[in-house]
């Protein structure tokens, strides 16, 4: 067992304790071993990364002084290990008067899809205005009372991760009403490499999908910010006062171990860094009729069904020889988790399937790795006469942000002929991504 396996082991028995419980039975079936060792790219730099809310807080918040703040924030929004909400109300020089809450609530524990209430921060007395219940953005209203809006979140870098959906929104209405916007730059998890995936199409924009980008896109939520604004994406930004503190020491080849940071779950279904490295992948199982890992420790990382032959779907995906990634045949059973998921999909079912293991981030695709395993899945159901795979076919084309990958999936095309259709609508992003690029690729 190689370290970089060893290591995944320890963070799956580690996550299953720290749930008040013994971790979710699994048993790992062999398969023969990825073509080429895992890359030195995985190993671990010894530089640490200060992101904008550590930059911010080093200048003593000298951009906030004087002003009436509103925060969009949830429990990623640390800096120097402290909760950016207790250091903005401490702040002598910062007059905090609003937090602002996405999807899963400002401390990361609602269930994806769960519609939130207004409420009140306990530890601050600070009114917290859900962007997640009735309205999706704030209104006039909720920035009356403010001179700027800051938005801290950490993002995984992938179109449908709702974060970025409700950051575009949050400009829109600060434009609207005179309100600053700023920014605060944390790191890209798979490193804000080259795009990956289909590029939204007009007919599929919703609050999963609202900006005309790649499935992945490669940048960070500051340089997405700057690219919404100048090319327009959201009415009325022309008027917006929009300020991004950057990080310092980050640079785009970096894993998220280079980074030196600890990984704070920026959702409940992105347990571990693999789960968000694989999700702008696996993420397109969520509108089929297969687990993908939901209710268990590593979400996304690990896909199943109940009529799947486990080591012959991983022998099929390895002998495809993807880069970056191989593919371990497992045994699992979808429980519910506290603070996690109440009901997860095939709940109490022994499944079989896979788990994607990545092997080197800087040649790994996420977008390519889930279009294969989802064409290896449809032809098992095939053969075992499973029919409805993917069972939510609108869903679907909203996060694939297109019909063409349902309707090249459903002729059975080639996988390696759907990612290269793929390859090229983000090929077609590139001059667009680079225009605004902050960060240099290494040092």
């Amino acid at each position: 067992m190689n370290l970089l396996r060893l290591a995944a082991v320890l963070t799956v028995l580690a996550v299953g304790c720290s749930e008040g419980g013994a971790a979710v039975p699994e048993t790992t079936l062999p398969v023969p071993a990825p073509s080429a060792p895992p890359s030195s790219t995985t190993t671990i730099a010894a530089a640490a990364v200060v992101v904008g809310a550590e930059a911010l807080a080093d200048d003593d918040f000298a951009l906030l002084a004087g002003r009436r703040v509103g925060l969009i924030a949830n429990q990623t929004s640390t800096a120097h290990g402290e909760h950016l909400i207790d250091l903005l109300h401490d702040a002598p020089d910062v007059d905090l008067r609003a937090v602002f809450a996405p999807e899963h609530g400002v401390r990361g524990t609602a269930d994806a899809g769960e519609l939130l209430d207004d409420t009140t921060d306990p530890a601050t007395g600070v009114t917290v205005f859900s962007l997640y219940g009735d309205t999706r953005q704030p209104t006039p209203e909720m920035l009356a009372d403010l001179d700027v809006l800051v938005y801290d979140l950490q993002d995984v870098g992938a179109r449908f991760y709702t974060y970025i959906s409700t950051m575009g929104l949050a400009m829109q209405a600060a434009a609207a009403v005179g309100v600053e916007f700023v920014v605060l730059d944390r790191p890209d998890p798979s490193g804000g490499g080259a795009a990956s995936g289909f590029v939204l199409e007009p007919d599929q924009t919703s609050f999963i999908g609202q900006y005309p980008i790649p499935a992945a896109y490669g940048l960070t939520a500051g340089e997405l910010a700057e690219l919404i604004q100048a090319q327009g994406w959201m009415a009325g930004l022309d008027q917006l006062e929009l300020d991004v503190v950057p990080m310092q020491g980050w640079v785009r080849s970096m894993t998220w171990a280079g980074t030196g940071r600890p990984w704070v779950p920026p959702s409940p279904g992105l347990r571990t860094v693999d789960s968000a490295i694989v999700y702008p992948g696996t993420v397109l199982f969520e509108a089929t009729s297969i687990s993908f890992g939901g209710g268990t420790p590593e979400p996304f990382t690990k896909l199943g069904a109940p009529w799947v032959n486990g080591p012959a779907l991983a022998r099929e995906l390895n002998a495809r020889d993807l880069p970056g990634v191989a593919f371990e045949a497992v045994r699992f059973t979808p429980r519910p988790i506290s603070g996690i998921t109440r009901s997860p999909r095939l709940v109490g079912e022994r499944l079989q399937g896979v788990r994607v293991v990545v092997t080197d981030t800087a040649t790994f695709d996420a977008f390519a790795a889930g279009v294969h395993a989802l064409d290896a899945f449809l032809r098992q159901g095939d053969e075992a006469g499973v029919t409805d795979v993917i069972d939510r076919p609108e869903t679907f084309d909203l996060l694939a942000g297109t019909t063409r990958l349902r309707e090249l999936l459903t002729i059975r095309a080639l996988a390696a002929d759907i990612v290269a259709a793929s390859a090229a609508s983000a090929e077609s992003f590139e001059p667009v991504r680079t225009s605004v690029l902050r960060y240099e690729e290494s040092r």
